[in-house]
């Protein structure tokens, strides 16, 4: 299975129909896929109790959701919300039991879910190329509350390529968001092909 979305929505819905049922066996645990857990890792570090619920953003097959029900370190009882565009993806990370919610939605439109609600938001593997872009943190930042944690997972090249920078920047210069911190994050543990040791960033930072 290819490791390159293609530029449109309905094209990564088709793609994550016909890969839901192997995604977890053939792609997450074949290559190590770690960049869940390490975006569970730092919400766990930097959260503070009332930092829930939370907003899964391109929620998948549950894998976000599922590491940080079962963090160690993280010691209240969350409640997760999960939203993706493939209702294939959906269906696997239903069966789980690890979200309270989860909605269907294309987050380059405009989406129905409820303002103001969440005390996070989360996300491993959305922000890349072909997915969403820079464009829809505004959608994020009114669906959360004000002092809401983020720890969004941006991909390594379409950081620049999309301007994500430069978007950040301005949400930063209006004090829609407070100062960033940007952590590097190796996206696999095993892998050795040529993506083995791609990277990006978990965007760290909370709602002004």
């Amino acid at each position: 299975m290819t490791l390159t979305p293609s530029r449109r929505p309905q094209d990564n819905v088709a793609l994550y129909r016909h890969w839901a049922e192997t995604y977890d066996a053939e792609f997450a645990r074949h290559r190590g896929y770690q960049y869940p857990q390490k975006i569970a890792d730092i919400y766990a570090h930097h959260s503070k109790p009332d930092d829930n619920p939370i907003l899964d953003v391109g929620s998948g097959t549950g894998l976000v959701a599922s590491a940080l029900q079962e963090h160690q370190a993280i010691n209240a009882q969350l409640t997760i919300d999960g939203v993706d565009i493939s209702p294939e993806m959906l269906a696997i990370s239903r069966t789980k039991n690890v979200y309270r919610h989860l909605f269907e939605a294309d987050l380059t439109q405009p989406v129905d879910l409820p303002e103001k609600q969440y005390g996070a938001v989360v996300s491993a593997g959305t922000f890349t190329h072909g997915h969403v872009g820079p464009e829809a943190l505004l959608t994020l930042l009114r669906l959360s509350r004000t002092g809401a944690l983020f720890v969004i997972g941006v991909n390594g090249t379409a950081f620049d390529q999309y301007h994500f920078g430069s978007h950040f920047a301005s949400l930063q210069a209006d004090q829609h968001i407070t100062p960033i911190e940007f952590i590097r994050v190796q996206y696999y543990a095993t892998a050795s092909d040529i993506h083995g040791a791609d990277q990006g960033y978990a965007v760290l930072f909370r709602k002004g």
